[in-house]
């Protein structure tokens, strides 16, 4: 029999549910469309000490890891950006995942590779950590589940209390990491290569931990693949990066084929909804970002019209059944709704769809340390125009202090709720387990606990940040 996979070790300290902030500001906007869109591998080949960004993700705020370290920013108009935090207690950071607009923040350094963190950067405290068999090539996280995902094994814990649910070995070699989370804590859809030599894809239930079906999606390997926000969509391309393919969730039926090109083959970098899954937006290492329209579909073709012009329509359609198989498919493919010029190629980036003072925009940043807003049109589409870049490395106003000054005291005795002192290094929990997670008051005595677990979904522990402005209030809510 196989020895039985390693079990994370862990670290932990814990905190109490005493934290309750109140008169939170309405947030002007959620940077990204999409709440848990990453990328993991946006590294420059620049040397050691450049400081361009490493890893660029978008959440309801946008995360930079640099070599010097990570910073969290969030953009309150076109015109303002807006840096919320910012460490360099750890360099060379290649992951950094921000629980949505929370105070929680899960990173990874090249220093520690097979070590995850998780910060309450508010707090500046760390929570736990966990050490894995090997490297840690990505994470994804929503209210109820937290993965890391290595080469050869995915890991599925529980937020609330970091319980190791499930670990899933019998997967091919994943070199890159490539895995989807859904947002939607309601269902938490696990997406993950099935194939190293085809795209197939395995979709997963976080909840039931069981498998839910295999997806044909393409010919060739994976390059990405990305839940809606709802969970209810599948979205993936191959490496050759010429066709973009939409399923349905849970069935895995093929709703939607998009191509993005025929003259050359492309690397996909990022692929992302928009909050309304009325657009899919993709990203590669040309110049060109595409973005396609999800029409709403119908039962039926609608009769073409009695013109010529339909009458050619339909002579192409009865055609199109006797050529081969390859020219029938690209015919009935559709096209990019939009797209959006970039002013260079060969670097990395990562794309959003995102509705800034009640406008659609697009929304890029690159390896280059630049994010680029363009003005999206959503009824007749066409070439988005740049209207603003900004500099992830020098600009960018620090809102820090300011939001601690606005935002309500906290209780002293909060942080003496923490169960080992920051200053002292945090203990080791022995017999952590699959069945177990953290075992509790093995070497923390029971009485230093908190009275519940730690719940790193809790709204109260990691309460959103909002940067509260003027008087404004309210509550927070097949290729």
């Amino acid at each position: 029999m196989p020895a039985p996979p390693p079990v994370p070790q862990t670290t932990i300290q814990m905190l109490s549910n005493t934290e309750k902030p109140e008169n939170r500001c309405l947030p002007t906007v959620r940077l990204g469309g999409k709440e848990c869109l990453s990328w993991a591998d946006l590294w420059s080949e620049c040397g050691a000490s450049c400081h361009s960004p490493a890893v660029i993700i978008f959440h309801r705020s946008l995360a930079i890891g640099t070599k010097a370290g990570y910073k969290l920013f969030s953009l309150s108009s076109v015109e303002q950006l807006d840096q919320v935090h910012g460490s360099n207690e750890i360099p060379d950071v290649y992951i950094v995942e921000r629980l949505f607009s929370s105070s929680l923040v899960v990173v990874v350094s090249h220093t520690k590779p097979r070590q995850m963190n998780v910060y309450h950067f508010k707090k500046g405290t760390e929570i736990c950590n966990y050490s894995y068999s090997s490297n840690i090539l990505s994470i994804r996280l929503n209210r109820q589940r937290l993965l890391v995902c290595l080469e050869e094994a995915i890991y599925i814990h529980n937020i609330k209390d970091m319980k190791l649910l499930k670990t899933i070995l019998d997967i091919p070699a994943n070199p890159t990491g490539l895995c989807a989370l859904s947002i939607n804590h309601s269902n938490s859809y696990v997406a993950y290569p099935g194939s190293l030599t085809t795209g197939e894809i395995v979709l997963y239930d976080g909840h039931s931990l069981k498998t839910v079906c295999t997806i044909a999606a393409h010919e060739g390997t994976l390059a990405a693949i990305t839940f809606n926000a709802s969970g209810s969509k599948l979205a993936s391309a191959s490496e050759k990066g010429t066709v973009i393919r939409v399923f349905s969730v849970p069935d895995g039926q093929k709703l939607y084929e998009f191509r993005r090109g025929m003259k050359r083959y492309v690397t996909i970098s990022s692929l992302v909804f928009s909050m309304d899954s009325q657009f899919l937006c993709a990203s590669s290492n040309t110049e060109t970002v595409h973005i396609f329209k999800l029409e709403h579909l119908t039962n039926s073709r609608p009769e073409e019209p009695s013109t010529w012009t339909g009458y050619m329509g339909k002579m192409f359609m009865a055609a199109s059944n006797y050529l081969p198989t390859q020219v029938s498919d690209m015919m009935n493919q559709d096209r990019a709704f939009a797209t959006g010029r970039l002013n260079f190629s060969g670097q990395r980036n990562i794309c959003s769809l995102s509705t800034i003072q009640k406008l659609p925009r697009l929304l890029v940043a690159s390896s280059n340390g630049h994010l680029y807003i363009y003005n999206l049109d959503p009824q007749d589409g066409g070439e988005c125009v740049l209207i603003k870049t900004h500099s992830l490395i020098s600009s960018g106003t620090t809102e820090e202090n300011k939001e601690n000054d606005l935002r309500p005291s906290l209780p002293q005795s909060y942080a003496a709720t923490v169960a080992r002192p920051s200053t002292s290094s945090a203990s080791t929990v022995p017999g952590y387990s699959e069945d177990g997670g953290a075992l509790r008051g093995e070497v923390i005595p029971e009485h230093e606990f908190a009275t519940g677990p730690v719940c790193l979904d809790d709204e109260n522990e990691f309460p959103p940040i909002i940067l509260c402005r003027g008087s404004q209030k309210g509550k927070t809510k097949q290729s």
